[in-house]
């Protein structure tokens, strides 16, 4: 079996996690925490780094930090992960739905400010896959409406726009440590933003909004207990020490990937660049030209006992919002067509070169 995702361990994790156990460092309050939070805030160009249980956590409190709350509402790409949604909708607010760009897959940022109205509070921005959001039309809409703007680079570990690093445009940005990604720490996220009372605000929220002083166990707002431990911040540090590797690995995959499957006809290979970006690869994902196509490729290469993995559902599509009352009658054209004719096939950094060339065999016969 060929897994659509295999990790690469191959550095200081073991150590490091060994020397949590041997010192009963094991919880929130050991010293990985904050090593950890230091290194990916310098890392990606921030002030503070928040560590936090996983990546929607890190997006609720994103959302609750930036005052977005009842009747607000939060433009955001149609095809994503469900969390950035469930976070808007959670704190009450409403999601504004935005097409997809065909070709690089991201929110289609020419449709951004039609979306625009009087309860506009913020835009979230989530890079897709291997290439970043067109952030300078993004930014510029920011600062003519006065808007909030949430970065989601949980799939861009060291990708930049630019040349500036994604992660460093948000108001509060976020990332995801899953197993997936280019570092992982099993589960695990991060907020990094440059306000120092955006960050403190952040660390109250993800300790059950304790006071920092004051009588413990009295609180005066809620939050959630979303903390980072140090086993998880262990493997963090570790993982990003060969965070260079890693990428530079990602992009090789891309690059067997995309010489191996160009004759490949009725599917659409992501693009290798744009004028502000290379590629990363976070996954190896492809779209047919039908859903039928799709399903015959996906079928083949289950039989060949290699994984694959859909692509996003549309959240205009998705069954509990539908049940919510949101998005009645919206259609998002590019988004669909992506959720039902795409797939990704195995990327993971644990891949070897020979794996690849199997994939791509089957592919082309």
């Amino acid at each position: 079996m060929i897994p659509v995702n295999t990790p690469l361990l191959s550095g200081n994790e073991l150590k490091y996690v060994a020397e949590c156990i041997e010192t009963g460092w094991i919880s929130s309050e050991g010293g990985y925490v904050t090593q950890f939070e230091t290194q990916f805030a310098q890392y990606v160009n921030r002030n503070h780094g928040i560590a936090v249980a996983n990546g929607s956590a890190a997006l609720d409190i994103a959302v609750k930090a930036l005052g977005v709350g009842k009747g607000d509402e939060v433009i955001m790409p149609a095809f994503t992960i469900i969390s950035p949604a469930q976070s808007i909708v959670t704190a009450g607010a409403i999601p504004v739905l935005v097409d997809s760009d065909p070709i690089t897959w991201n929110m289609d940022v020419t449709q951004i400010e039609a979306k625009i109205t009087s309860k506009t509070k913020a835009i979230l921005v989530v890079h897709i896959y291997g290439l970043p959001v067109d952030m300078d039309p993004v930014l510029a809409l920011c600062e003519k409406y006065n808007l909030k703007l949430i970065e989601d680079a949980a799939e861009m570990h060291g990708q930049t726009y630019k040349g500036k690093m994604c992660g460093s445009f948000g108001d509060i940005s976020i990332f995801s440590f899953y197993p997936n990604k280019h570092i992982t720490t099993g589960e695990g996220g991060m907020i990094v933003c440059n306000n120092d009372e955006a960050a403190e605000k952040c660390k109250k929220l993800r300790n059950l909004a304790f006071e920092p002083q004051g009588r413990r166990f009295i609180h005066y707002e809620l939050g959630w207990n979303y903390r980072m431990t140090n086993l998880q911040a262990a493997l963090g540090v570790a993982q990003l020490e060969k965070m260079e590797f890693h990428i530079q690995r990602k992009r090789e995959i891309g690059n067997l990937y995309s010489k191996g499957l160009k004759e490949l006809r009725g599917f659409q290979l992501p693009l290798v660049n744009t004028e502000y970006a290379e590629n990363i690869y976070w996954v190896f994902g492809l779209t047919a030209d039908t859903e039928e196509q799709k399903e015959v490729m996906v079928k083949k290469l289950s039989d060949a006992k290699i994984g694959t993995r859909p692509f996003f559902w549309c959240m205009h599509e998705q069954p509990v919002f539908q049940k919510m009352g949101l998005f009645k009658n919206e259609s998002y054209p590019a988004a669909e067509k992506l959720a039902r004719n795409g797939f990704y096939i195995p990327s993971g950094l644990g891949l070897t070169n020979e794996e690849i060339a199997d994939v791509i065999n089957v592919m082309i016969k």
